[in-house]
């Protein structure tokens, strides 16, 4: 499970020991001038375009790492970007064709580069790299070149450039519109874009496939249809698995060399053990040993890296089964992890006086660690867009009896802290006593609840014996569902005297009211300048804050603890009594685990749809025209810090250098270039 809204502030600090079974080294840990230095003329921003501005991050400390450890980060690295090519057939069937054509007319044309039509391609080219693929990141929606046709042959014929058939005229036609289509009427396959299935696959016969799939051991269900594509041949349903030797192996065979190289200088046996694991998984496509392996990672809690490698989230699915190929490459930060284990130590008591039915609660949970950690490197779906906050695996049955790993992507949060600004929240806060609260405790809020929502919010709750995954019985609303009962969590726990009482706020109280203005503010008004007016929200975390925000409103302006508040046609919301607000979010947050506990599909649709879909038309239009005035993009993302290695005279790795990329294109063509293991079609 992924976080992904931007928080406003957060500052981290790091400092590294020595790795299992080495000599150990003091290392001197930064002091507050030796992390402004870190941040100290750093360009943060790299480039703006059409509603995206794309970001640079830092790898503070990276210079603290022993040889080794910069080995093992840079071999996962490469790991990682070997399978970029996997997303990007992943997301669409034809984007590797088009994006390979698209690049070669970049590359090539030697014509009017000042003329509107071409920037007018260029920018649709750093929308679709950005994207990886054709549909926006966000909307899913297709989106739509401000060049013609005619201008697109033009160019093509120019630069020697091939590109014909379906994968041409799909730019410009009104087919495969949406990537994931989560309204049921227009049929959940037959209405997604998205590469997961092939031709005429109903989501009936998805169910009925899977149920008849079954698990040796009925409480460790495998995750069925994680790493495949599933098509029909001769009229059967057939999956395609993703591995070594079948689809998307060429691509596989290069992030097992990687990660053979990674299991080489592990810093742990636990560590090696998981890897090897990895690999066996990749190599074979066995689903058990893929749990295998996810109960290997978990308990591999020791050493300073770490890592997310596979096809892990499923927000891509509209069926809720398959994977999007994800990584991401981590270093302790010690420092803020430590400050933050006091949430990890008492993840018991959150859980027994949580607001849900007492036959909800687990009598234990375990395994829970929870880190700030500093990127190193992404690939696949978590770049150039990235989460903020993780927590993994998603397996029930493992995070239940293993535990599970939280990790909030510390210095990712500092580059958008460093290239963000004030302006929108003081148009869209109610008065100055708002926008005071969240100067003051916006960032240590948004900290907490990711902190909260992961820890917690994710481990928190238990299935009814004999209900089944929530892929299975939530269906298409399962991971609105998820990510909304974690946010409630870290809400009611927000206004607790007991982050008081663990040192984690000087005033609870205070901190409760800036969490809560910051987040009806977000999820009832300032998203919705992420979509286009008129447009339905589609994208589960949008979903998820607002049928949270919607239905904590609607009672609450019932009973007067909240009202909206128009003056001079400006609107804003006004929380009359906190309290009586948290009470709110603990009710919904009962009745939300009740839905999975219990897998009450009709109660979620009810719920997602009544209250997280449709947009109030008159608000919207009012918030995008206030809006106007701000000239930063809606949707921000990242290049990734360049690892160069520098070899001795035997050809050994002697050190790995950090370098920042000049520009976002020049680093998509290199990645094009270097990691572009795939064939056009798959």
């Amino acid at each position: 499970m992924k976080i992904k809204f931007i928080p406003l502030v957060l500052a981290a600090s790091i400092a590294f020991v020595s790795c299992e079974g080495e000599k150990k080294e003091t290392i001197k840990e930064p002091t507050e001038e030796v992390e402004k230095e870190v941040t100290q003329d750093f360009n943060f921003t790299a480039e703006e375009f059409a509603d995206i501005k794309v970001l640079r991050y830092q790898i503070p400390g990276w210079e603290n790492l022993s040889l080794k450890e910069q080995k093992l980060v840079y071999y996962l690295t490469q790991a990682g970007l070997s399978g970029r090519d996997i997303i990007w057939d992943q997301n669409y069937k034809h984007n590797l064709t088009i994006r390979k054509a698209l690049e070669n007319i970049y590359a090539n044309y030697s014509g009017d580069k000042e003329a509107e039509d071409w920037l007018a391609f260029e920018e649709y080219l750093k929308r679709v790299w950005f994207s990886n693929g054709i549909h926006h990141h966000y909307s899913m929606d297709k989106m739509k070149p401000g060049f013609s046709k005619e201008y697109l042959d033009t160019l093509l014929k120019e630069t020697n450039t091939t590109l014909t058939g379906e994968p041409y005229e799909v730019i410009f036609n009104d087919k495969d519109v949406k990537k994931v289509n989560l309204n049921e009427e227009k049929g959940l396959i037959e209405g997604s874009a998205v590469n997961f299935y092939g031709d005429n696959i109903t989501a009936e016969e998805v169910d009925a496939f899977y149920a008849n799939k079954k698990s040796s051991d009925a409480k460790k269900p495998l995750s069925f249809g994680l790493n495949s594509k599933l098509v029909k041949e001769d009229g059967k349903l057939v999956e395609k698995v993703w591995k070594s030797g079948g689809m998307y192996g060429e691509a596989i065979d290069e992030i097992v060399k990687w990660l053979e190289k990674a299991q080489e200088v592990a810093e742990n046996q636990k560590q090696a053990d998981a890897l090897g694991l990895l690999i066996k998984y990749y190599q074979t496509g066995d689903l058990q040993t893929w749990d295998d392996y996810n109960v290997a990672w978990v308990e591999a809690t020791e050493g300073n890296i770490d890592y997310i490698n596979s096809f892990i989230e499923v927000y891509n699915d509209p069926k809720g089964y398959r994977g999007s190929y994800e990584t991401i490459v981590q270093i302790k930060d010690f420092d803020m992890s430590k400050k933050m284990q006091v949430v990890e130590d008492n993840v018991q008591w959150f859980e027994d006086n949580s607001p849900i039915m007492d036959e909800h609660k687990k009598d234990s949970v375990v395994g829970v660690t929870y880190k700030t950690v500093i990127v190193a490197g992404e690939a696949g779906d978590a770049s150039p867009s990235t989460p903020i906050g993780v927590n993994l695996p998603n397996a029930n049955w493992i995070r239940a009896t293993h535990g599970s790993k939280s990790v909030s992507l510390g210095n990712i949060i500092n580059a958008y802290e460093n290239a963000g600004g004030s302006d929108k929240l003081k148009e869209f806060a109610h008065d100055e006593e708002e926008i005071q609260l969240s100067e003051k405790y916006g960032a240590l809020a948004d900290k907490l609840h990711t902190a909260l929502h992961e820890v917690v919010g994710h481990a928190s709750g238990k299935l009814n014996e004999g209900v089944g995954e929530t892929k299975e019985t939530l269906k298409n609303y399962a991971s609105t569902m998820e990510e909304g009962r974690a946010d409630l969590v870290g809400l009611y726990y927000l206004m607790d005297p007991k982050l008081q009482e663990l040192g984690l706020t000087d005033d609870y109280e205070k901190l409760g009211k800036a969490a809560y203005n910051d987040y009806l503010r977000n999820g009832l008004m300032t998203q919705l300048t992420r979509i286009e007016l008129g447009k339905d929200i589609e994208e589960a975390h949008m979903r998820n804050r607002q049928w949270v925000s919607a239905w904590v409103f609607e009672k609450g302006q019932e009973e007067g603890v909240v009202v909206k508040e128009t003056v001079d046609g400006k609107t804003s919301i006004e929380i009359k009594d906190y309290q009586k607000l948290r009470a709110l979010f603990g009710e919904l947050l009962k009745e939300a685990q009740r839905i999975k506990s219990e897998g009450d599909y009709e109660a979620a649709k009810n719920l997602v749809e009544n209250y997280g879909v449709k947009v109030d038309q008159d608000l919207h239009k009012e918030v995008l025209e206030r809006n106007k005035k701000f000239k930063s993009a809606p949707y921000s993302g990242f290049v990734n810090p360049v690892l160069v290695p520098e070899m001795d005279d035997s050809g050994e790795i002697k050190t790995i250098k950090v370098t920042q990329p000049e520009t976002f294109d020049k680093q998509m063509l290199m990645y094009s270039k270097e990691y572009g293991f795939l064939p056009e079609v798959n």
